[in-house]
């Protein structure tokens, strides 16, 4: 879903002023449902935040109904058996407020951010949304129109729109990740309502999810208004997972892909690469940073300033929960071809496997993992999610919100040469050409 611009005033000072070293408490517990409870005291300023984590994406769908994750992102705005239809953003924002959805691979989080005299309205709607949704032909037939031009707007007819999509369907043979969370327009249209209904009674329920309240609340009473609407919500049937997994790559995978919306071409090398709650997940994170974060970057500092290659580069990893994927991106500047790009590009990688970073350059690190920590978990809304996040995809370890940072402090310069050897090699990789369609058209 697109982000709202819906500010209320005291969102300009909706943070929570937190520096390294300083703890984040919470508490958490299981309601008899299955239903997981984070709870966060911040009495500095009078806000709260109230989301809740589904734990379905769009790695959860059949390959044959793509988009439905998403699709739900939108359908479970449209009104409940309580709420009116069409009402819940207005009532949401006549009470002060601000709220949002978003879907991944592997999961769909909705939140409202209130002023703390609202926390019982905002436990009251989301209590709404998994009890009560109303699912019915109509609002199947409006989100559909709402998410198709989300698709033609975001994807079909966006510059580089559909990058994501070509990787993803290169680099994944059998796993779901080759999935988008944006789905076939064709799948959707497919999908009956009891299709729909079926999947809203699997995975929206309280075992699925993890609620979590964080603000200027009072923890007594915030347990007394969820035990009063949450804890009526039937437990749900037992979610179980089994997802194939890939072999590994062994030779390099090259492919051309074309997009009408483009004058010029991108290069894009894809690694697949382990799952977000592994350490070489985070070596990687810290190699992607040292390659291309900022304009002293390495692969910035010698493409984009001194050797005037690329208009851009990037490198990023795609931490997900079972595979990430690591990706390095370039495009090209004047008369310098992608290939060009490929061999400047293979040549920092190598720097980084044949010899340790300089110590300047690893303190450096440190120092801009130590600001991203902080400025993640600066305000009362970036908790929330860390915390539903930590819990749910790093083994209910939801202490990590303190202690992840000191995780990243103890990889070494030796690790980041061992994990770069380990994963970023040309014949375990995908080498797409992203061409304008022009170009296809005059082969």
């Amino acid at each position: 879903m697109k982000k709202l611009n819906l500010i209320f005033p005291l969102a300009l000072f909706f943070t929570c002023h937190l520096f390294y070293g300083q703890k984040i408490d919470f508490e958490e517990y299981d309601l008899d449902n299955g239903l997981h409870v984070i709870l966060h005291q911040d009495n500095s300023v009078p806000i709260v935040t109230t989301s809740v984590l589904y734990h379905v994406g769009s790695k959860d769908e059949n390959p044959e109904r793509t988009g439905f994750a998403h699709f739900f992102e939108h359908l479970l705005f449209e009104g409940t058996k309580h709420i009116p239809k069409g009402k819940w953003f207005s009532i949401v924002t006549g009470n002060g407020g601000s709220n949002n959805a978003y879907t991944t691979d592997d999961f769909t989080y909705y939140y409202e951010n209130f002023p703390s005299n609202n926390l019982k309205l905002g436990l009251w709607m989301e209590s709404e949304r998994m009890l009560h949704p109303i699912i019915d032909q109509k609002g199947v037939d409006t989100q559909n129109e709402v998410v198709k031009e989300e698709k033609r707007m975001r994807y079909d007819n966006s510059p580089y729109g559909k990058w994501n999509e070509e990787v993803k369907s290169k680099l994944y043979e059998v796993h779901p990740y080759s999935q988008t969370t944006i789905g076939k327009m064709e799948h959707l249209d497919a999908a009956t309502l009891e299709e729909f209904m079926a999947f809203n009674k699997k995975y929206y329920v309280p075992n699925n999810a993890i609620l979590t309240v964080a603000g200027d609340i009072d923890i007594l009473q915030t347990k007394e208004w969820i035990s009063d609407y949450f804890a009526p919500i039937p437990k749900g049937v037992t979610i179980e997972r089994s997802f194939p997994k890939e072999r590994p790559i062994s030779k390099t995978i090259r492919a051309e892909a074309y997009d009408p919306n483009i004058q010029i071409p991108a290069i894009f090398l894809a690694y697949r690469t382990p799952g977000r709650n592994t350490r070489d997940a985070r070596v990687l994170d810290v190699i992607s940073t040292y390659l291309s974060k900022g304009k002293s970057s390495k692969l910035y500092k010698k493409l984009v300033d001194n050797q005037k290659m690329s208009l851009q580069v990037a490198a990023f990893n795609m931490n997900n929960e079972d595979y990430s994927t690591y990706v390095i991106l370039s495009l090209p500047l004047g008369e310098t071809t992608l290939t060009t790009l490929v061999a400047e590009i293979d040549e920092e990688v190598e720097k980084i496997k044949n010899e340790l970073i300089s110590e300047k350059d690893y303190q450096k690190l440190q120092n801009q993992f130590e600001s991203e920590f902080v400025s993640a978990n600066a305000n009362i809304e970036g908790v929330a999610n860390s915390l539903a996040e930590y819990y749910a995809f790093y083994d209910g370890n939801t202490y990590l919100i303190n202690d992840e940072l000191d995780l990243y402090k103890y990889i070494s310069r030796e690790d980041i040469r061992q994990v770069a050897r380990k994963y970023l090699n040309t014949n375990q990789r995908l080498e797409l050409y992203y061409l304008p369609e022009s170009q296809k058209e005059e082969k």
